[in-house]
């Protein structure tokens, strides 16, 4: 069985402890850390680092926006 669980360093607390406990009972487990990139995931494909970059460069010269009145949001 496999189990990844994505949080902040600081909530990793007992309750977060006793769940895994529970889940795995006595069994062996391997437990790796690693931080999280998001930036690198996102840019990792081709053409969502394009869609991406380009949307950036979109912005910079402020071509193709879309405003929202926050006021009409629910």
């Amino acid at each position: 069985m496999s189990t990844i669980y994505r949080l902040k360093a600081n909530e990793i607390d007992r309750n977060f402890l006793e769940e895994i406990k529970t889940k795995f009972g006595d069994k062996e487990i391997e437990i790796i850390v690693s931080e999280f990139d998001e930036t690198e995931y996102l840019l990792k494909s081709e053409a969502n680092k394009n869609r991406l970059l380009g949307a950036i460069k979109n912005v910079e010269e402020r071509k193709n926006l879309v405003g929202v009145n926050l006021q009409d949001l629910p």
